[in-house]
């Protein structure tokens, strides 16, 4: 069965940095597009930066110039670099691929971790 799991999370100080992991396991036969979430309560979840195959990263206005996104192929890991962190990127983040495997091709999405930025 594929599935993500997710690595990382936990508290710190507004203003430092938080690296988050998301590795798929399975029978992987490729790994599309992978993204990054967050929820907090009350809230719709919100997309936070993507990363296509090939590279090509997009975020969120919110995260842009202090979020970076980067996957390992080798290792079906998706990461998240987030620096300058504030108290409002406190959040579930989820880890989000859509993935081919011999279930076909469909989204799968990690448990998700808790960040919380303090002030």
């Amino acid at each position: 069965q594929v599935q993500l799991v997710e690595s990382g999370g936990g508290l710190v100080q507004a203003g430092g940095s938080l690296r988050l992991s998301c590795a798929a396991s399975g029978i992987i036969f490729r790994i599309n597009t992978m993204g990054w979430y967050r929820q907090t309560p009350g809230r719709q979840r919100e997309l936070v930066a993507t990363i296509t195959s090939g590279g090509s990263r997009n975020y969120a206005d919110s995260v842009r110039g202090r979020f970076t996104i980067s996957r390992d192929n080798a290792n079906n890991t998706v990461y998240l670099q987030m620096s300058s962190l504030k108290p409002d990127d406190t959040a579930v983040y989820y880890c989000n691929s859509r993935i081919t495997s011999f279930q076909g091709t469909r989204d799968y999405w990690g448990q998700g971790t808790q960040v919380t930025v303090s002030s």
